[in-house]
């Protein structure tokens, strides 16, 4: 899943392709001259190369004994690749990894418990939707890096004219009116896909449900729950203010290049979209805003999938205290506050939001944030994924299926899913 949303993020960074340091994977050479080497992994597209020269010129400047040889990994494939690094004897020495796999390469016995270092990196701070994935059976593995959600992308232009003030929409109901009132004629008031599960499963999380839960160390589906039939039934009228298609997603086609065509003045999409739209439809330029999801209530932002990565260290690292050092650097304050102005993301703490202020997309993405979620924090997740009963749920439901008869079949599918992928 992560991957899948890192993708879209890598579109809104706009950055121009990295370039690795060294070409070796292991973590126990000597970089000489009295100097420990590490071998860090971090993901294309996750940090930019000027960041990235940046960020090692200035840490080792701070740090003079240790020497950092970053390496740039691509999404496609990393999580075999990773997982046969842990239960080898050359591991890196820390590895970016997307949120919600943590559990899995934890349950593996591959990473260095990191419990002990919460408070001093600030842990209280984090953003649930990265520490909360991080963590596993009680323990810290994961340190938060960064975020990036799903906002509101919108044409300002076709909101003046429909009497739209996009400003003023702060809930759930008054997200509907405004969009009925941009319904009109050939023009969508929205382009929602009918199975945007990822946007799905934030309303599920507004009316306090989940896509699964656990009891007694058991996971079982839960789209069958009243919270997530009601989530259901609001998905469904939102999704009919518009002409998404009921069976595919939003990669088939791609929404920001329906919205591009001019027809459609909203999309729910990180806001790396708008670049998308408007490289397909120059035209547009300057007439895209955004603003976060609308939640049940004015005093609450409606709660989103929160995408990114976490940083990890191998148990067979032979470095812990110098890869322990380039974590805390790398996810302490001042570097967050660069990293978020350079690549357009949601800093790892909320009190670090400030950081992108100025930037329309990146602000509007913190709000969400501050009340991110992450998928059920089990290994066997990955293979819910897989099969995806959730999409098909959707479209069963939007093609007419009686919803509890069909959450009830997708739950079932959840579990047994889930009991196969642990």
């Amino acid at each position: 899943m992560k991957f899948r949303l890192l993708a879209g993020v890598s579109a809104f960074a706009a950055v121009a392709g990295l370039s690795a340091c060294s070409s070796g994977s292991g973590g126990g050479e000597s970089a000489g001259g009295g100097k420990t080497a590490i071998d860090v992994w971090l993901m294309r597209d996750s940090v930019s190369s000027a960041f990235q020269k940046d960020f090692e010129k200035g840490f080792e400047a701070a740090h003079p004994d240790i020497d950092v040889r970053i390496q740039i990994q691509e999404w496609d494939g990393i999580g075999e690749k990773v997982t046969a690094a842990l239960a080898s004897n050359d591991a890196p020495d820390v590895i970016e990894t997307g949120n919600t796999q943590v559990a899995q390469f934890a349950q593996s016995g591959g990473l260095r418990d990191l419990s002990d270092k919460v408070d001093d990196l600030g842990g209280d701070a984090w953003l649930k939707g990265l520490a909360e994935p991080g963590a596993w059976e009680g323990k810290q593995y994961g340190i938060p890096y960064y975020a990036a959600n799903r906002v509101v992308i919108y044409r300002k232009d076709l909101f003046e004219k429909a009497g739209v003030d996009a400003a003023a929409i702060k809930t759930r109901d008054q997200w509907v009116a405004a969009t009925k009132k941009l319904n009109k004629g050939s023009q969508q008031g929205i382009y929602l896909p009918g199975q945007n599960w990822y946007t799905y499963a934030g309303f599920v999380w507004d009316e306090g449900g989940d896509l699964a839960t656990e009891s007694g160390g058991t996971w079982k589906g839960a789209l069958d729950s009243p919270e997530a039939l009601r989530a259901m039934a609001f998905y469904e009228k939102l999704q009919a203010l518009g002409k998404g298609p009921k069976d595919s997603d939003e990669a088939q086609p791609p929404q920001a290049e329906v919205m591009a065509k001019g027809q459609v003045a909203q999309i729910v999409s990180t806001p790396g979209g708008a670049n998308v739209v408007t490289q397909n439809n120059p035209e547009l330029k300057g007439k895209l805003g955004f603003f976060p999801i609308p939640g049940k209530t004015a005093d609450t932002p409606g709660a989103v999938f929160t995408g990114g990565s976490d940083l990890v260290i191998p148990t067979v690292s032979q470095h812990h205290d110098a890869a322990y050092t380039f974590v805390k650097e790398l996810t302490g304050d001042t570097w967050q506050k660069k990293l978020a102005v350079a690549m357009s993301y949601v800093p790892n703490k909320t009190t670090l939001a400030g950081a992108v202020a100025d930037d329309p997309g990146a602000s509007s993405m913190a709000v969400g944030a501050a009340v991110g979620h992450a998928t059920p924090n089990t290994p066997g997740w990955a293979a819910v994924e897989a099969k995806n009963p959730i999409k098909d749920y959707l479209t069963a439901v939007l093609t007419g299926g009686d919803p509890k008869r069909e959450a009830a079949e997708a739950s079932d599918a959840i579990t047994n899913a889930m009991k196969s992928g642990t």
